[in-house]
């Protein structure tokens, strides 16, 4: 299996599943708290993507897509019902 690895030297096997890569990245500001901001965050995804073939780049945004908007989907229900909830005597 095909690894890329972090500016910090944690290594990712690209299997396909993003939450790999998310959490590859949550462990490299982890163990650096002071180097975390959001462009240290953009410069590390940045750098993730060099070394991503297009197609891999392609599935792995297809799949932070589905996340994000599943992840909203979520919120928003969250929110209606916290609404009805509030309703209810």
């Amino acid at each position: 299996m095909r690894t890329i690895t972090t500016t910090r030297g944690v290594t990712i096997e690209l299997d396909g599943d993003v939450q790999l890569v998310l959490e590859a990245l949550f462990k490299t500001f982890w163990d650096n708290p002071d180097d975390y901001s959001y462009e240290h965050t953009v410069q590390e995804i940045q750098h993730l993507l060099g070394q991503l073939t297009d197609t891999e780049a392609r599935q792995y945004l297809s799949e932070a897509m589905a996340l994000c908007y599943m992840t909203y989907e979520n919120g928003r229900l969250d929110s209606v019902m916290k609404k009805l909830d509030a309703s209810e005597p």
